[in-house]
């Protein structure tokens, strides 16, 4: 070999291949095994007709979903109940190994969308609830920031994908449609569009959008309106008294005369009557037994059935055992968990194509977004839970992220206060060595079947935090 070809060998050496980029969420690679039909044979032929207008069932539910939470108090208030809880506590940052340059971006970036904006959060979680999904377009400015992310809406919305469910282009992932004019307004890369879809048909199938939280229930709806509306009519037309007047063998011309004297002013209410003779006056009272109708019992109990919020915390609580509402608010909780992670992993997908805008590609455990308060546990379990894992010896900041608060804030609050009650501090201590801890658990010894705790430790569970 010559030494032109040698130093051609040691250099084709020393460059590394170029490796792809990371794929987007949804985005799949053209060079893959993957086969099939992945969409329904329905789906796959409505495909066929998205390219010249919405999709009308999405439409149509989100429709008949926005006229319910207008017109119906209860629909509203599950709504708004729903997203309450599901921004509880706010989103946290929590990364397994401190990163403060990667928490300043965080913290730049929250600013930017007003993440800590409760209102913007509600209307998010609001939205999907509504709607079923949750699209947000990443706004950049000129310096290549992504400075907002705007909630779009998703009836407009068209996938733009095959019959196999796949993105034809993801430089035209979705395009946006003017339902009035029928033009099309905007299409948008996949990357400047997230859709956070609820409950969608496939997950892998691109074109099949989420369904709102009370999309098979529209029909139970609208038959429970209809028979309160019945009852308030049937109420409406037998709430006035009507009198019988019975006279016996009256003569000729009497009865005449007699109706003739009673109803002589139809302006006042009679009150009094005069009868010569045998004759009688009674009452004939509405309907009494409308309570007893069990219609709207029936449809009532079947329209909760159908949503996720129990019948029982909307206030509905007649014959309903505390227990039976206990597991049902679980099971509520359980719903309420993955509309968090779904709202987070929305707003972790727009950090990530800020961090990637940076030049910075973090590993996928580097960082996690969530919301800080899960609402399938009360406090007093997550905070027994949490005394538990003290005892065992988890990580401080482990167990101050599973209780909803931020590690790295309650680190830094706790080294403030150590130095604030120290005149000579010691930077690389936050307190004194701990104590073995005297962990008794007693199962059983408290209520809803949890175990009572008692753990015996002198020293606090922030205290030998290492740096």
């Amino acid at each position: 070999m010559t030494l032109i070809a040698d130093l051609r060998a040691r250099v084709a050496g020393w460059i590394a291949p170029v490796q792809a980029g990371p794929l987007l969420p949804n985005e799949t690679d053209s060079n893959n095994t993957e086969t099939g039909m992945l969409a329904t044979p329905e789906n796959s032929l409505k495909y066929m007709y998205s390219v010249f207008w919405v999709d009308p069932a999405v439409r149509q539910a989100i429709l008949d979903i926005r006229e319910m939470d207008r017109l119906d108090g209860r629909v509203k208030r599950i709504h708004a109940r729903i997203a309450k809880d599901a921004i509880k506590g706010g989103l946290v940052f929590t990364q397994p190994k401190g990163n403060a340059a990667l928490r300043r971006l965080w913290n730049d970036y929250a600013r930017r969308l007003q993440l800590g904006n409760p209102v913007k959060l509600k209307s998010d979680a609001r939205g999907m609830a509504m709607e079923g999904n949750l699209p947000l377009q990443w706004v950049l400015d000129g310096s290549a920031n992504v400075v907002s992310g705007v909630r779009m809406p998703a009836d407009t919305l068209i996938p733009n994908v095959d019959k196999n469910g796949r993105f034809k282009d993801v430089r035209r992932a979705y395009v946006q449609m003017d339902t009035v004019t029928g033009v099309e307004l905007a299409a948008f890369p996949l990357w400047q569009l997230t859709l956070a879809r609820f409950d969608p048909d496939s997950f892998d199938d691109m074109g099949a959008l989420g369904r709102p939280f009370l999309d098979a229930s529209r029909t139970t709806w609208r038959k429970l309106r209809m028979t309160e509306e019945d009852l308030v009519i049937r109420r409406r037309q037998r709430a006035p008294l009507r009198m019988a007047h019975i006279l016996e063998n009256p003569p000729d011309g009497f009865l005449e005369a007699y109706r003739k004297a009673n109803e002589q002013d139809m302006q006042s209410i009679n009150t009094d009557f005069y009868i010569k003779g045998k004759g009688d006056v009674r009452a004939i009272q509405g309907d009494a037994n409308l309570d007893q109708i069990a219609d709207v019992v029936h449809l009532l109990d079947t329209f909760f059935a159908g949503g996720p919020l129990p019948k029982g915390l909307m206030g509905y609580t007649d014959g309903m055992a505390r227990d039976i509402l206990e597991d049902l608010k679980r099971d509520y909780y359980d719903e309420i968990d993955l509309v968090q992670d779904t709202q987070a992993f929305a707003y972790q997908s727009g950090f990530e194509l800020d961090l990637l805008l940076r030049g910075i590609n973090p590993d996928p455990g580097e960082f996690t977004i969530k919301f800080a308060e899960r609402r399938t546990e009360t406090p007093n379990q997550t905070t027994d839970r949490a005394l538990k894992w003290a005892a065992l010896g988890m990580p401080k900041g482990l167990i101050f992220e599973e209780l909803g608060f931020n590690a790295d804030e309650i680190r830094e609050r706790l080294i403030e206060e150590a130095k604030a009650g120290n005149p000579y501090p010691n930077p690389n201590a936050i307190g004194p060595a701990p104590a073995m801890p005297d962990v008794k658990v007693t199962p059983g010894n408290a209520p809803k079947g949890e175990s009572a705790t008692n753990i015996g430790n002198p020293t606090r569970l922030s205290e030998h935090w290492a740096e």
